[in-house]
């Protein structure tokens, strides 16, 4: 439906009404064959290796540093109390605003993208780290303790599963930040990848393949979220309870 629905809006805005122009808005047939073509010549093949070993390797970097992050700031007062709103803030932060650090301390290079991802995902994730400890119901914590829990234990046998939902929901929302800051930093410098054949289209005016690619993430996207973190959403709220089904 939504297919039809952009096929007459390119119909009756370029054919009828001459709003557009067919290079500024175009057709869902002429984006399909040009996906194809990139499909042909294996650049959509290469370009999504490319970007998701990037992707990969940034993510599970901000993954450790921001679990780290947030573990410590649960566990020390203090941490919490002065690191929670400057975390808070540079959340909110483009992706982008961090392209100058990477650029001077790596140079135009690979790993100046793989930091642009990291640090895109990184804040994210440790919020998710502290919201979810922190909503731990206390009866949880006090009937462990009653059972002679304590230390390592009650993290390991208590607080972290329950609050895996939360952190489950975070590490979903940094996957989805290091998408945007790969992107952002492939079109700054990559000679492969998914921001780089964007790059090119705009460069060439090439809409047809700019929107090309945005189709082959947002698919990319959908899998990953439904495959992966889908199900294992799904499995960890069955497990507490909280699936209505």
């Amino acid at each position: 439906m939504l297919i039809v629905i952009w096929e007459l809006a390119y119909k009756l805005g370029v054919d009828f009404l001459k709003v557009w122009k067919p290079y500024t808005f175009p057709s869902p047939l002429s984006v399909f064959s040009t996906l194809m073509s990139l499909i042909a010549d294996n650049s959509i093949g290469v370009a999504v290796l490319a970007s998701m070993k990037r992707l990969i390797l940034g993510y599970f970097i901000s993954l450790a540093i921001g679990t780290a992050i947030g573990l410590i700031m649960v566990r020390f007062k203090y941490l919490d109390e002065n690191l929670n709103p400057i975390i808070l803030g540079l959340q909110t932060l483009p992706s982008v605003c961090w392209l100058p650090f990477a650029i001077l301390w790596y140079g135009l290079s690979e790993s100046a993208i793989i930091f642009v991802i990291a640090i895109g995902s990184t804040f994210a994730i440790a919020m998710s780290i502290v919201s979810g400890i922190k909503n731990i119901n206390p009866l949880y914590i006090r009937a462990a303790k009653t059972m002679g829990a304590n230390g390592i234990k009650i993290y390991s046998n208590v607080i972290i599963p329950a609050s895996l939902p939360s952190v489950v929901s975070g590490m979903k929302q940094g996957w989805s930040f290091a998408w945007r800051s790969l992107i952002a930093g492939e079109m700054l410098y990559a000679t492969k990848g998914l921001g780089q054949i964007l790059i090119v289209g705009r460069d060439l005016a090439d809409m047809n393949q700019v929107v090309a690619v945005m189709i082959v993430i947002i698919v990319l996207g959908f899998m990953v979220d439904n495959l992966i973190f889908g199900k294992v959403e799904e499995k960890i709220r069955y497990r507490w309870g909280l699936d209505r089904t």
